[in-house]
């Protein structure tokens, strides 16, 4: 009897699971799962959980349900390739199949204040403690969002769309918004910027943080509550893996999503090394090709000299409430067409997951 162990319940992992249990799974071998919370987190929605536009419930589904799987939550302390063992709190997990999608946390690149100073949107947890802290400052008070990418933006416009009473600041690194997009998404997104009055602040460079003041290019400013959205790293148990990992810190694969050195280890999702930025999308992507490869093996089949490769179709973001921006095949949608485009693809997701 194995055990076909998976570390966190995110896109890869549900993608994974949906197409093994119950039956793809060899007769007698068994699932752990392994994750912090008892729920599956739609993380490209954190951002409105934090802003106050949508609730915990919205924004979570519950894991499948089979007698072939066991759940265990915890906070996971150590991956031991070499002896196959997991360490989640005081407890030891064996594994005979290894399956790491812990996804990333935020990276604050060596800024002094910024962990301890900012909030995040990497986890629902932490998102809910961000929505708490947001809801409880006074009117005319500033928040700043250090970074204006996807999520930056989404953010600052659902907090716009929750909290009028705000001034928003985002603080964008390049010269103006999503300057390596479309020129029509790029300039329809500044557009809808400048109009719901979300204050773009270009060219910066937090160098410091510290309470109640943010340092752009060595300047202070006043400023209430800071968000850190510029930029993402795998977990710290994933970097601090004794195996072959990029200078962004994720993990090197083979085209099986395997760790070369040890083939009963796939890494899926975020702390994956992949020719692709991080995305849900991407995940489920990987996902399914890691069960392509598991069903293989499992049936004594040969795996394909080559794998398929993997074709990201685009992105969806939304606007507050009923606008929104796609890029998806190489074209580009805006307004209400893309708003729905966006809540379309939650709701199947939704459907078909439970």
């Amino acid at each position: 009897m194995k055990n076909l162990v998976l570390l966190g319940g995110g896109y890869g992992n549900m993608r994974i699971m949906s197409s093994i249990l119950p039956h793809s799974i060899p007769e007698g071998d068994h699932v752990t799962l392994v994750d912090r919370m008892p729920f599956h987190g739609l993380k490209p929605e954190f951002y409105a959980l934090a802003a106050g536009t949508k609730s915990d419930k919205d924004v979570r589904l519950q894991f499948p349900e089979s007698n072939r799987i066991n759940t265990v939550y915890g906070e996971i302390n150590d991956i031991n390739l070499d002896e196959q063992i997991i360490s989640v709190g005081n407890s030891k997990i064996d594994y005979d199949e290894l399956i790491i999608g812990l996804g990333c946390e935020d990276k604050y690149h060596n800024v002094p204040g910024a962990e301890e100073y900012t909030h995040s949107i990497q986890t629902l947890s932490k998102s809910r403690e961000t929505y708490h802290s947001i809801s409880e400052l006074p009117s005319e008070a500033r928040v700043g969002i250090v970074g204006a990418g996807l999520s930056g933006i989404e953010l600052a416009n659902e907090l716009r769309e929750s909290r009028a009473d705000l001034e928003i600041l985002l603080y964008d690194r390049g010269p103006s918004i999503l300057r390596n997009f479309p020129e029509k998404l790029s300039k329809y997104i500044s557009n809808w910027i400048s109009k719901h009055n979300v204050t773009v602040v270009p060219n910066s460079v937090i160098n410091r943080v510290e309470p109640g003041k943010i340092y752009n290019n060595s300047v202070p400013e006043d400023i209430d509550l800071v968000v850190w959205t510029a930029g993402i790293q795998p977990v710290e148990v994933v970097r601090n893996l004794t195996i072959d990992i990029s200078n962004t810190g994720r993990v090197i694969v083979n085209q099986y999503h395997q760790v070369p050195t040890y083939r009963n280890v796939y890494i899926v999702g975020d702390c994956a090394d992949l020719p692709h930025a991080p995305s849900a999308q991407l995940a489920e992507l990987q996902g399914k090709q890691i069960t392509d490869t598991l069903k293989k093996q499992w049936n004594n089949e040969s795996l394909p000299k080559k794998m398929p490769e993997i074709k990201v179709q685009g992105f969806l973001g939304s606007l507050g409430d009923k606008q929104g921006f796609a890029y998806i095949m190489d074209r580009t949608v805006t307004g209400r067409l893309a708003s729905i485009l966006k809540s379309s693809v939650l709701w199947r997701y939704k459907y078909h997951n439970g």
